[in-house]
């Protein structure tokens, strides 16, 4: 479908990019690539760090984007989830980095990600890595792309050999109860980031543990759709959003002829069985 037959999606995909574009600079500002951060870091329950850079960006984002579509709920790591974005059919779903321990170590595998979702799904989303100069963007039937050009997942027809990113210890057993040999990349810190890749065939699968939430997830389940791939939970089911759970079960991504092949090896592993899995769509 060409971007004229989705005008609403692509002209919501161009104003995400410039807010995300925008929130990269204030980030950048502190962040020292190979470095320790120069903002200040303080600590959520369960030891998660938040900088003052996350604040400042989702501060910026809802400041920027909530006028842009005033209809819209807002759902951000780093701003009090308000029970009352369920009553909206639209929603702005924000990371202001994605990755804030890549960041404060001065990683450059970070991320703005964010999304407009309506009716349950993504409709428009970017991907922004402003450290590694990386713009992945979407919109809902217009195609995905890297930089402005477009991109495909991997045309990879079997399971046996793919690269893959994701924990170490959820993917080996997976290879273990499958029977696979897996190329096991090494960690990404960034979960949209790590998505973004399946989308660009630089990776051919990726899995996330259960601990992602829905704005981790949302931009980069879009890309790597309009991209020909798809990101499941571990039932295979796609994924809803604006729901009243926003913490994710075990995530799997991979090109649309693999996802059957890989839900199936991740059952394997769930229920501790190893027979020789279907290795191909």
């Amino acid at each position: 479908m060409t971007e004229a037959e989705n005008p609403a999606a692509v002209a919501a995909r161009r104003l995400l990019i410039e807010a995300a574009h925008e929130a990269g600079r204030i980030a950048l500002a502190h962040f020292r690539a190979g470095e320790p951060t120069g903002a200040r870091i303080n600590y959520k329950g369960g030891g998660s760090p938040v900088t003052e850079a996350d604040l400042a960006v989702d501060a910026f984002l809802k400041d920027r984007l909530r006028p842009a579509f005033a209809d819209a709920g807002w759902l951000s790591e780093e701003t009090e989830d308000d029970p009352a974005r369920l009553n909206h059919d639209r929603i702005l779903v924000v990371d202001p980095i994605d990755g804030t321990r890549a960041f404060v170590a001065g990683d450059p595998r970070w991320a703005v990600s964010i999304a407009l979702v309506e009716s349950g799904r993504p409709i428009a989303g970017v991907v922004y890595a402003p450290a590694l100069g990386e713009t992945y963007a979407a919109a809902a039937q217009s195609g995905a792309t890297r930089n402005g050009q477009e991109i495909r997942v991997s045309r990879r027809t079997e399971l046996n050999g793919a690269k893959i990113g994701g924990p170490r210890a959820l993917t080996q057993t997976v290879e273990r109860a499958a029977e696979l040999s897996l190329a096991l990349a090494p960690k990404i810190p960034s979960l949209a980031y790590r998505i973004a890749l399946v989308a660009t065939g630089a990776l051919d699968l990726a899995l996330a543990s259960d601990k992602a939430h829905d704005w981790d997830i949302a931009a980069a389940d879009l890309i790597l759709s309009e991209a020909g791939g798809t990101l499941v939970d571990e039932r295979g089911e796609t994924l809803r959003y604006n729901g009243a759970e926003i913490l994710r079960p075990v995530l799997l991504a991979a090109p649309r002829k693999l996802i059957a092949a890989f839900v199936s090896a991740v059952a394997l592993a769930n229920s501790g069985e190893s027979p020789t899995v279907a290795l191909g769509a």
